[in-house]
């Protein structure tokens, strides 16, 4: 568990990077990588908790 809460907030760091960098340079390709990010990372986190939800039932 402590992995996933590292990972997660790596994850989050390097997405608020990513639009940090999108607004300091103005380059849409940072805006891009951290939107793509975004979305992986909230499926990733529906996935997850759908699996200890999951895991609760059974």
């Amino acid at each position: 568990m402590l992995f996933f809460r590292w990972l997660g907030m790596l994850f989050a760091l390097g997405i608020i990077a990513s639009f940090g960098l999108y607004i300091a340079t103005g380059q849409e390709r940072y805006k891009h990588i951290g939107l793509v990010g975004l979305k992986w990372v909230v499926l990733a986190g529906l996935g997850f908790f759908a699996v200890l939800i999951l895991e609760r039932v059974a």
